[in-house]
């Protein structure tokens, strides 16, 4: 049985997080309930951070906030001194709500508004990360409206193919994300932006992908940028200070993944990116990153109450809980794969391997296949593995389904950091039908 950061089984028998009860937290805040390893998403996120400092690296670590975003997350990302990655002016929101510091704010994103935008200059973010030719225009118009400049890194595809999911591949060529570093026009893009005094060009940014195991991919878009950044040089007089080769390191969500040490992956860039600028004869560029899964990805566990049975002869056996896709849609979206104990009862023994389905009301509301248990009970507590990153970032309210509460546990003291969704929320927005004038 494989535990994450400081979960353990007391002595009671229940599964324990941050020194706390799990079961205790599930009577006292209800189920579906995401509760959260504050002591690990720390320990991740000094990892990354510790290794630049330890090879003397000028760089930036920020936290992909599209993963999990909430008030205390993002208060959490800056006591750890990291900067932050939004994608939508909800997430900017997020991140002002929390006070944290807007000049370490990377505002992305494929799609802008001009609202946005708008938003992200009049609060000073600290850079935004150009994808396209139309936000290019865009963001160009709105600073010479505004007689400002803005601090921007130029998003290219660099067609490196990670191993991973289709449906989580950014860094091929035939991607909605950036300019292609192969076809011109991430040449264009770049002459656009530094020929205007709208802009101040940090540098170049990408991102190859999502759950990945190795570093060749990092290594390979690292060689294929800066072989570019030499053309760049001869031809724009151009030599980026920052090159952010964006995020996608992996974790463990069942034995079948083998993620490396968040050093293992740092070391590399550092490695293959001091060789590339020593023999181009530039300076070393600052080293930007940005891990999102691999700070909360296994802080998370999901609780969850066992309510119905359901039993095919020589077939399968069907568990259901108070949750699924409402809560967590990975398995439905990505076939994603999960690791499960019963909450009240880690150390009894396992007699019947169950398929754990959703109440959701679709038959594809499935959250593990085959996940061996003890004779489950109605009223026992599911603790589903390492659902930190986009679980609670990705719920909704499907079926009129109320999204769960997020709880931080930490030295032994739990606090409450989103609060459930009642039926009043679910309806709050809701403008009711005029009534019919009688004629």
């Amino acid at each position: 049985m494989f535990f994450y950061g400081t979960s353990r089984v007391n002595d009671k028998g229940h599964l324990e997080i941050g020194g706390v009860d799990t079961v205790d937290l599930a009577k006292e805040y209800g189920t579906p309930l995401y509760i959260y390893d504050v002591a690990l998403i720390r320990q991740r996120a000094r990892a990354f951070k510790e290794t630049f400092e330890k090879y003397g690296v000028k760089a930036q670590v920020a936290y992909a906030s599209k993963a999990f975003s909430t008030v205390a997350m993002v208060q959490l990302v800056e006591e750890e001194g990291l900067s932050l990655d939004v994608v939508s002016g909800g997430e900017l929101y997020t991140a002002l709500k929390a006070d944290f510091p807007p000049e370490r704010i990377h505002f992305h994103g494929n799609n802008k508004s001009r609202q946005e935008l708008e938003m992200a200059l009049a609060h000073g973010v600290g850079c935004i990360v150009i994808d396209n030719f139309y936000e290019l225009q865009l963001l160009e118009q709105i600073c010479a409206e505004r007689g400002m400049t803005a601090s921007v890194l130029i998003r290219v595809t660099p067609g490196i193919e990670a191993h991973t999911h289709d449906y989580i591949l950014t860094g091929q060529e035939d991607s909605k994300f950036g300019f292609d570093l192969n076809n011109g026009q991430a040449d264009r893009a770049l002459k656009q932006a530094l020929s205007s005094p709208s802009f101040h060009v940090l540098g170049i940014h990408c991102h190859i992908g999502s759950q990945i195991f190795e570093t060749t991919g990092f290594v390979l878009a690292a060689q294929k940028i800066f072989h570019k950044i030499a053309d760049w040089k001869e031809v724009y007089d151009f030599v980026p200070k920052v090159v952010n080769l964006g995020g996608g390191f992996g974790i463990r969500y069942t034995n079948e993944d083998t993620p490396l040490p968040a050093a293992e992956y740092v070391e590399n860039i550092i490695a293959e990116a001091a060789k590339q600028a020593a023999e181009l004869g530039i300076a070393m560029p600052e080293i930007w990153i940005e891990p999102g899964r691999s700070l909360v990805g296994d802080a998370g566990t999901a609780i969850y109450s066992i309510g119905s049975r359901k039993e095919v002869p020589n077939v399968r056996h069907y568990v259901a809980v108070d949750g699924g896709m409402s809560d967590n849609i990975r398995p439905a979206l990505y076939e994603a794969k999960y690791e499960a104990v019963l909450a009240n009862r880690v150390l009894d023994e396992k007699q019947e391997v169950v398929a754990i389905a959703g109440k959701c009301c679709e038959s594809g509301d499935m959250l593990i296949w085959d996940l061996p248990l003890p004779k489950t009970e109605a009223g026992d507590y599911l603790a589903v593995f390492c659902t930190g990153a986009y679980g609670y970032s990705m719920a909704n309210n499907y079926n009129r389904l109320p999204r769960p509460a997020v709880v931080f546990v930490e030295n032994g003291e739990a606090q409450l950091v989103v609060r459930r969704e009642t039926y009043e929320d679910l309806v709050r927005l809701d403008v009711p039908l005029r009534a019919k004038v009688n004629r």
